[in-house]
């Protein structure tokens, strides 16, 4: 499996439809995806998943007048349940060699552990996207989801105890068992796990909202500043870890401490937030902002880290309340 910052041919995204996901939000929802659509055409294809053909060309509506380069953006009709297309849709892969060759895994949906009955649905959507691209799919007989994993492209692999390890996923695996299925899988042969994921998360800890590989021997870790939030704890012994591990080569890893956006809370709870969660495409990279006055530090981090990439902030409080941001509704494709 590629790295993220690896050259893309395309970025997959799902239409957001789902009114018992955001009862009173969703056109806001709806206005994230033009400018996450106007950020990543120029430079890759945007492969668009619609619910509704009857919506198709109001979308396409939107996306134009959002200012998207057009002639990079495919739109194909598969039915969704949702948008967490991170989660549901394909691992891509690459055969290294002579000829780099794509194909990508096909894993098990089971909702984030049987949560959200209706969500199963959404299982059959990278099946359908093999008979569009017409690439090897590896059926693999386990769980897993796509934003429970992060990878460097250089044989390391990062998770959390907490998702993968969960029994509401594949108890028989095991740690071991686990390992094996991602090395064949992935291409990976070493594994740092960290512990758990932030408060609000109702995927049981994915990596994605609190560590990222931002190259092979760097990681961002989100970091809880205040010693009275929910997070400082867990956040503080998940780095702690990543200060001990190693990279593939046994070297120890650059750790870049992200800021937290403070609670963002939806009808009471707790919702998943974090600048974590941001996006890596061709060009550009995408991070979900809160309004919060550390929106700009954490911004500032990710553009010295991403000196030759743009960083653009997107406002994803709307879309938080479905317990998702930026990095969950989007998968890439590698280029090969």
């Amino acid at each position: 499996m590629p790295a993220e910052w690896e050259p893309h041919r395309a970025t997959w995204l799902a239409w957001p439809h789902n009114l018992e996901t955001w009862p009173d939000q969703l056109e806001s929802v709806k206005q994230i995806w033009p400018q996450m659509i106007r950020a990543i055409s120029p430079a890759e294809e945007v492969c668009l998943v619609v619910n509704d053909e009857r919506e198709q060309e109001e979308i396409i509506a939107r996306i134009r007048d959002g200012g998207a380069a057009m002639e990079h953006v495919s739109v194909y009709k598969i039915p969704t349940v949702d948008v967490w297309i991170r989660d549901y849709g394909p691992t891509f892969i690459t055969r290294r060699g002579e000829e780099d060759r794509l194909a990508f895994n096909d894993w098990i949906f089971n909702a984030w552990g049987c949560k959200y009955e209706s969500y199963t649905q959404d299982d059959s959507v990278a099946k359908q996207i093999a008979g569009l691209l017409r690439v090897p799919v590896f059926d693999q007989g386990v769980v897993l989801e796509g934003g429970s994993i992060d990878v460097n492209g250089k044989g390391s692999c990062l998770t959390t105890e907490q998702c993968l390890l969960n029994p509401n996923r594949n108890p028989h695996l095991g740690r071991s068992g686990t390992q094996k299925v991602l090395r064949e899988g992935l291409g990976v042969d070493h594994f740092i796990w960290l512990g758990e994921g932030i408060v609000g998360d109702d995927t049981d800890g994915h990596i994605d909202d609190i560590a990222r590989f931002v190259s092979p021997t760097t990681i961002v870790c989100a970091l809880e500043e205040n010693p009275k939030d929910e997070n400082y704890v867990l956040l503080r012994e998940n780095y702690d870890r990543l200060l001990a591990a190693r990279d593939q080569d046994g070297k120890k890893l650059d750790i870049v401490p992200l800021p937290m956006p403070g609670p963002v809370v939806y009808e009471g709870a707790r919702l998943p937030a974090s600048y974590a969660n941001f996006y890596i495409a061709n060009g550009v990279v995408l991070v979900p902002t809160y309004n919060h006055p550390n929106d700009r530090s954490a911004l500032g981090i990710l553009r010295e880290i991403f000196p030759e990439r743009k960083v653009i902030g997107i406002l994803c409080a709307p879309l938080v309340a479905g317990l998702g941001a930026i990095h969950c509704v989007t998968q890439q494709e590698p280029a090969t």
